[in-house]
């Protein structure tokens, strides 16, 4: 599982890819090159994230690549999911760990705090991610993380490290030299014409 921890992270939002575009959009960005897929949906409509989720979770496992759900602990261990993402208001990674077992994947949002991601490595998380590296449409107003942050996470860390926020194949480049094993993109991606397109060409970073 951990080989699947680095390249292009896609992380689909229901709001760029809702309903019946949802798996076909995921299909067409994993074909183009994404090694890993997280579900994003901020509803609380229980019944449709648990639906949207297995949907995508059948299409993940066809092609081999780990599904992430964004947020959700319980759903995550529902589905038997790959893996869940948790932010700061979010289950921390030592109890998701004990609820979720040794082998599923957890990722923790450290935004621009070094210290954070430290604390969710001594606590179990398999990466973290840090960001926003630039402007992001998404989170217009998410705490910015300079580049050199990748650098210093990686003396002091020995899991994977993803880079969001604003990514475009223009500018993953340097995140990817300055340490990101893993670009997380969601509008970049999923706001693309053609979403293989757009995941080949932050594929052809790594």
């Amino acid at each position: 599982m951990s080989a699947a921890l680095r390249g292009l992270y896609a992380l689909a939002d229901t709001e760029l890819t809702p309903g019946p575009r949802l798996v076909p959009a995921v299909e067409a960005a994993i074909r183009g090159g994404a090694r890993l897929v997280q579900y994003r949906d901020k509803s609380r409509d229980a019944a449709r994230r648990e639906r949207e989720a297995r949907g995508l979770l059948e299409l993940c496992r066809g092609h081999g690549v780990p599904l992430i759900v964004n947020d959700d602990v319980e759903l995550a261990l529902l589905l038997g999911a790959d893996g869940v993402h948790l932010g700061k208001d979010d289950a921390d990674p030592a109890t998701a760990r004990v609820r979720l077992g040794p082998r599923t994947l957890i990722g923790i949002s450290c935004y621009d705090s070094l210290e954070r991601a430290v604390a969710a490595a001594q606590a179990g998380a398999d990466y973290v991610a840090f960001g926003s590296f630039f402007p992001s449409g998404t989170k217009p107003h998410a705490a910015r993380a300079p580049a050199g942050l990748l650098a210093d996470a990686r003396r002091r860390l020995s899991i994977p490290l993803c880079a969001i926020g604003g990514i475009t194949p223009g500018n993953g480049g340097e995140l990817v030299k300055a340490g990101a094993d893993m670009l997380a993109v969601i509008r970049g991606l999923f706001g693309a014409e053609d979403v293989a397109a757009a995941a080949k060409a932050y594929a052809r970073l790594f």
